[in-house]
């Protein structure tokens, strides 16, 4: 192989790579492309390959000299092509079929806010997944998401991605949880449960928490398999109920409430028990916002408001963003973040809200956001369920 491609590369993988992709197989070949990009992983950088193989895709990490041995072997045997960015210029290198090498240099010069995007988009740890492909997990074998081998099934591919973000979020709060004593945690709206076993799975089973789990749906015949699974795998903590949110009594204090996809006004009484329950932590993925929809009513937003489309999901935001400010208002740290990119699902916002330790510093501004918040909710002329809920106790 030639030696300048090598080198090449080596000179270009600097702290201004951004990735690289190797491609055009020969006819007939399984491996169809690899995207090589850096990636922080517990404060290393390593790279991460991402090799397309016929219909599945598989991920690797390499350290830099790891990478150096792989190469001669995906270009040797396979590629013709190479494709490199760096902050500052891109590289085309296309080896011919005799092994006569072109090289295409080309400078362009990124904007700083196009820089730090790529910069965050080459560190992100979407792809350097908690639960790893190849790594044989029960409970998402019995639900279906991989085979007992590991291999992830390819209409599930969206659901495992789905659950390794959900885990990134949790990955974030642990801080927020108390290791030296049992936590409660509530999953509101469990399902099928998908995410309630990944979340066990990770804080009991690999992290070592100190928790019992405790997941709530109205679907009797969902509740009877959950339970069964359970207890296949030994989870004496984790247990699943039939029952309402809103009604649900069970638990005096929960340290930690999740609520996913709970539909519409059945978000808000999730939160507004977990707000009850001076629970430490917060994560929701809302569903179905109606409520607002029906109430929103301003003169000055007709023109917008006229097309019905715009209106409901100008409302559903609005719904989240209302929602978020009052844990803000009640003593929490409240964020809106993406839960899953929109291509693959549309429920993809997730409130995450950590109770705020300072009490004194969270109420130095409350007057003035609860201002704000009062001129906001009549301007749009609503009244959010969950406004209602805490209205009273909490003099809003």
């Amino acid at each position: 192989m030639d030696k300048n491609i090598i080198k090449i590369i080596s000179d270009n993988l600097n702290i201004g790579f951004i990735d690289m992709v190797i491609s055009n197989p020969p006819a007939g070949s399984e491996l169809l492309k690899i995207k090589i990009r850096p990636v922080l992983l517990k404060e290393k950088l390593i790279y991460q390959a991402t090799e397309f193989r016929d219909k599945q895709v598989f991920h690797s990490n390499y350290s830099r000299e790891e990478l150096f041995e792989k190469l001669p072997d995906w270009l040797e045997n396979f590629m013709k092509q190479i494709f490199l960015r760096t902050q500052t210029k891109q590289i085309t290198i296309l080896i011919s079929k005799k092994g006569k090498t072109t090289i295409k240099s080309r400078n362009h010069n990124l904007t700083d806010t196009e820089a730090f995007n790529h910069n965050m988009l080459s560190h992100n740890r979407e792809k350097a997944y908690i639960l790893k492909e190849g790594s044989p997990v029960p409970f998402l074998a019995d639900l279906g998401v991989m085979t007992l081998e590991g291999k992830i099934i390819k209409a599930k591919y969206d659901k495992f991605k789905q659950i390794n973000r959900f885990l990134e979020f949790v990955e974030d709060i642990l801080p927020h949880l108390d290791k030296t004593r049992e936590l409660t945690i509530i999953d509101f709206g469990c399902g099928k449960s998908y995410l309630t076993f990944a979340m066990y799975y990770y804080l009991k089973v690999l992290k070592s928490y100190p928790i019992q789990v405790i997941g709530l749906d109205l679907k009797k015949d969902v509740i009877l398999n959950c339970n069964r699974l359970a207890e296949r795998y030994g989870y004496d903590k984790l247990t699943f109920l039939e029952g309402d949110i809103a009604s649900y009594e069970g638990v005096n204090k929960a340290d930690m409430v999740v609520t996913l996809h709970a539909c519409d006004t059945a978000t808000d009484y999730a939160l507004y028990k977990a707000v009850l329950w001076n629970a430490d932590v917060i994560l929701s993925v809302p569903c179905c916002q109606y409520e607002l929809n029906t109430q929103i009513s301003n003169d000055l937003l007709k023109p917008i408001f006229h097309y019905g489309l715009i209106q409901e999901r100008f409302a559903a935001l609005a719904t989240d963003a209302l929602r978020a400010e009052l844990l803000e208002l009640v003593g929490y740290k409240a964020q809106i973040l993406e839960f899953i990119h929109m291509e693959h699902t549309p429920k993809n916002i997730l409130i995450r809200a950590v109770k705020k330790s300072n009490r004194k510093s969270s109420n130095s501004n409350k007057p003035e956001k609860k201002d704000s918040y009062e001129k906001c909710r009549k301007f749009l002329g609503v009244e959010p369920t969950l406004y209602k809920l805490l209205s009273e106790q909490y003099k809003l």
